[in-house]
């Protein structure tokens, strides 16, 4: 008997401890600032809610989700909520391409319009160029009469006739401006050349075989478990967002994900489980320019220097959310953010906040002024995204100062890293030889001077 009895005691003691040990464990130093971060946004209703996966080494850092899914019914953000993640989809439709050149199906030096009739005014554009951003084909989303047919129920082709009437923008390869009327037609080619929707694609390929089973096209009627209402920052408080028919983002951006099924996703993708090498070295390596220039935006994904580390990534901004998605490779390291809130604080705020919370920030280091710079004074003229900019560029005394046609602001440009370059957070601009670069990783712009 009392060899029970103090077995009973042995085991109640055993059980008392792994209690206590439970009881001990500690917050992380980083979920503690996520935890702030988060909780500040949803008090101040700079957004409803929001989900953050950091995956290191193997290792979930933090999976955690903040704030509400619905306002109206204060229905706490679910552990696996389905946000819709925008131009992040554009990574998808890149590497469904990508499969197709495997496959012999096509080549990225075809001409687009062998799959898709579009009058390109005897233009040579190729399916490269559409992946790159560098066809000079107009994006709809800058194009007004857009908005209109946005809530519309029509034929996909009516959009490929809304951007056939429009002006090119450059000449194909000469810059590089962020376009979705690109990723728009490549969904179509993809259609085109397998036969299958665009979500079936995807699907066979890539959501059934790596488990990503809460990854779809999104539905403005289906009900989907764990789905996300999107809301609008204004400063009288969040309001709904307004309706879009999920018609037009399509390949540009009509994906829906969790930040668990896009972690599946990008590691796949990062470790040769989605194309082969060669292919994932073409989708992660940007091209060059007609004039030789490299550029950041390689096929889905921008390939930079985020302040002294080398990241793969790409954000989407849609009606009601923002998301970004990002890898550090030396690193080993992934940051998922995804937001149900368009304003001021999307993915890419708290992404960058936890990036520099793990990472030692290295700032780009100014040298002095190399010269007067009175030549590069004048007027700069060119495309940019959604519009044509006028820039005057003035030299001062140890600063260069740029202001926009029609604006009060004047900015300086601060941090000069010599040969006629400055840098404004990661983006560089260059100002020589009569024109105004800017590479603002998305982006590449040429602003020509004005002869006087």
């Amino acid at each position: 008997m009392k060899q029970i009895i103090a077995l009973l005691v042995f085991i109640l003691l055993l059980g008392a401890g792994c209690q206590n040990k439970k009881e001990v464990t500690t917050t992380s130093s980083i979920e503690v600032y996520a935890d702030s971060l988060f909780q500040a946004s949803v008090d101040s209703s700079q957004i409803a809610g929001g989900a953050l996966l950091v995956f290191q080494n193997g290792e979930t850092l933090l999976k955690k989700s903040y704030g509400y899914s619905s306002l109206e019914l204060t229905v706490p953000m679910p552990e696996d909520g389905q946000f819709e993640i925008g131009s992040v989809t554009k990574q998808f439709t890149a590497a469904a391409i990508l499969k197709l050149v495997e496959a012999n199906k096509l080549s990225l030096e075809d001409d687009f319009t062998d799959y898709l009739p579009f009058d390109t005014k005897g233009r040579k554009i190729t399916i490269n160029n559409l992946l790159n951003h560098t066809s000079g084909i107009p994006s709809y989303t800058e194009i007004r009469g857009f908005w209109d047919l946005s809530i519309q129920q029509h034929p996909r082709d009516s959009l490929v006739r809304l951007v056939e009437q429009k002006d090119f923008l450059f000449e194909p390869n000469e810059a590089l401006i962020y376009n979705n009327s690109a990723y728009f037609f490549l969904g179509l080619i993809i259609e085109k050349v397998t036969e299958q929707s665009y979500e079936e694609f995807l699907k066979q390929e890539f959501f059934e075989p790596l488990g990503m089973n809460n990854t779809n096209y999104c539905s403005t009627s289906k009900v989907v478990k764990n789905k996300v209402y999107g809301y609008n920052y204004s400063p009288n408080g969040l309001q709904q967002k307004p309706y879009l028919n999920h018609t037009w983002p399509y390949a540009a951006g009509s994906l829906c994900s969790t930040t668990e099924d896009l972690l599946i996703w990008m590691r796949a993708l990062h470790t040769g489980k989605v194309l082969t090498e060669p292919l994932y070295q073409t989708m992660i390596g940007p091209d060059q320019l007609n004039d030789g220039t490299t550029v950041s935006y390689a096929k889905g994904l921008v390939n930079f220097s985020n302040f002294g580390y080398k990241a793969i990534a790409h954000g989407g901004g849609i009606h009601g959310f923002l998301s970004d998605t990002r890898y550090f490779p030396e690193e080993d390291l992934y940051i998922i953010c995804l937001i149900n809130t368009t304003g001021p604080r999307g993915g890419g705020f708290f992404a960058e906040e936890i990036t520099w919370k793990l990472l030692d920030k290295k700032e780009y280091e100014p040298v002095e002024l190399d010269g007067d710079f009175m030549d590069i004074q004048g007027t700069y003229k060119g495309a940019v995204r959604g519009s044509f900019q006028t820039l005057e560029v003035k030299s001062i005394p140890n600063a260069i100062t740029v202001q926009s046609l029609g604006e009060e602001e004047i900015d300086t440009l601060k941090v000069y890293v010599g040969n006629n370059t400055w840098m404004d957070g990661n983006s560089k601009i260059i100002i020589e030889n009569d024109e105004y670069r800017v590479d603002d990783t998305y982006n590449y712009y040429i602003l020509k001077k004005e002869s006087k």
